[in-house]
């Protein structure tokens, strides 16, 4: 509000002078206002949440427990200067009468790289994709209801025939290459994977990969 104050005016020589007026302006409404203003946006603001990843570590079996053989599985192993190798199927450190002893091939981060990681998993998830894109046309369709839409859904993803993703990472992997991996297993709808420990027998098949560090 302004106030306005008035000076006394003085009688000289029969003359009368005119009233000299100065304002002042007071900011308390001002301030009150900013503060009002202020409570306003702190309650109504909206944090940034961290991000964060669903990520699926199995518990370890105990000593006296044999491990069984993964059905369907398909294992990365991840090092540095961003490679990445795989195989499939049970690891064997040796020709037995199961099968032959394990070799490695490698894959690219590169969306365009013949090897990529991308295409690979497009091709062996594509059974998936395909019954998940059926569901999803009768959902959007109404033909289904959202709940049965979800459950048959995971079903899916959970079935025994489809593939089991392990990840391994050696001591010079790198997170981003991790991260990407993920990314990609989402990407294109896996619904099965985990992260466990690599073994001795696979760090030396990748260090052969690799070669001698300088």
């Amino acid at each position: 509000m302004a106030e306005i104050a008035e000076g006394g005016g003085s009688h000289k020589g029969g003359k009368k002078r005119a009233k000299k007026q100065s304002t002042r302006i007071d900011m308390t409404p001002m301030v009150d206002l900013a503060f009002l203003l202020l409570t306003f946006f702190v309650l109504t603001a909206t944090f940034s949440k961290p991000k964060s990843m669903e990520l699926t570590f199995p518990a370890p079996p105990p000593p006296d427990q044999k491990v069984d053989e993964v059905k369907n599985g398909i294992t990365f192993l991840l090092s540095k200067d961003d490679r990445i190798f795989y195989y499939e199927g049970q690891f064997r450190a040796a020709d037995d009468e199961k099968g032959t002893k394990t070799t490695l091939s490698e894959l690219d981060f590169s969306q365009d790289a013949k090897a990529s990681l991308h295409k690979y998993l497009l091709e062996k998830n594509k059974g998936m994709q395909d019954k998940i894109r059926a569901l999803d046309i009768k959902h959007k369709n109404k033909q289904l209801e959202d709940t049965t839409f979800k459950r048959m859904v995971k079903e899916i993803k959970a079935d025994k025939e489809s593939y089991t993703f392990l990840i391994k990472t050696d001591d010079q992997a790198t997170y981003k290459n991790v991260i990407d991996v993920i990314d990609e297993l989402n990407i294109n709808v896996v619904g099965k994977y985990v992260m466990v420990d690599i073994l001795k027998p696979e760090m030396d098949l990748v260090n052969e990969k690799i070669g001698p560090t300088n």
